[in-house]
């Protein structure tokens, strides 16, 4: 019965978001938007830049588009999974999550539930970026065999999976403290830009400054990157004049990292929706 219940809040919230078709198109259209202008634009510079640095003598080289597309996928997905708690803030005002809370179900369904509707949205978008990514010349499996690539696609979406978990139970917990839509986007918005930023979704995070570094090392989109480039590109590389270096152990600690936020998350997501009162 329990059971029941979550898939209940997960299928309503997933009904939500294929009838909004609004919002459904931009979200994928931002970032193929992003990657097709941006990633083009700036691939032909640091391309060039990158060609003027000998590559080491047998690392593979891709274009900055490659390198950059990983941080497409991770910019999608995040910015999906801080907006996922936002149906919170819509049913608290209408009215419908005193009936949710009413119900004879655990407060935890809830949070599992919108996790589980946020996991499922940024498979799908992170699924389309990528094969939209293929199109414009992006070299992800680049001698891969299929049993290969279906291995690191599976990869990918495991820490998509867990990443957009984390961030959609940190909306959640937002989302229920909050009163209207248009604070809870402020507060998103903010949090948007600083974790994008400081990350190595764009750039080396070796070239920042230290105390950026620092943030970068403990910032979840950072290991999520980390885990794609693994995947779809291979352990070793090089990029805009950089040649990158991923163990298992690495991806491992990544792995680990973004599972423990996601857990972090759903404690504190819980803990604010068992506290909520709605009137």
């Amino acid at each position: 019965m329990a059971d029941l219940r979550l898939l209940t809040i997960y299928w309503r919230d997933m009904l939500r978001f294929v009838r909004f078709r609004g919002l459904l198109i931009s979200s994928l259209v931002q970032p193929a938007l992003w990657l097709a202008f941006f990633g083009i634009a700036m691939s032909s510079s640091f391309d060039v830049i990158g060609s003027q640095i000998p590559a080491e003598p047998g690392v593979p080289q891709v274009g900055y588009l490659t390198f950059m597309c990983a941080g497409v996928i991770s910019m999608t997905t995040l910015f999906t999974s801080l907006f996922g708690g936002m149906s919170l803030i819509f049913d608290k005002n209408w009215g419908l999550l005193r009936e949710v809370m009413a119900a004879p179900m655990s407060r935890a369904n809830i949070v599992l539930g919108t996790g589980l509707s946020g996991i499922t949205k940024s498979i799908i978008q992170a699924a389309i970026i990528l094969g939209f990514g293929l199109v414009l010349g992006v070299q992800f499996f680049a001698g891969y065999t299929p049993s290969r690539a279906v291995l690191a696609i599976a990869g990918i979406l495991a820490f998509v999976s867990v990443f957009a978990l984390g961030f959609v139970f940190l909306s959640a917990a937002i989302a229920i403290t909050m009163e209207s839509p248009e604070g809870m986007q402020g507060i998103m918005t903010l949090l948007t830009m600083p974790i994008f930023f400081a990350s190595n979704a764009l750039y080396p995070a070796q070239a920042f400054p230290p105390a950026l570094q620092l943030a970068a090392a403990v910032n979840p989109l950072t290991h999520m990157v980390t885990g794609i480039r693994f995947f779809a590109i291979g352990p070793v590389f090089s990029a805009i004049g950089q040649t990158f270096r991923y163990s298992v152990a690495d991806i491992a600690v990544s792995f680990g990292a973004l599972c423990l936020f996601a857990t972090v998350m759903f404690l504190v997501a819980l803990r604010q929706v068992r506290r909520a009162r709605v009137t």
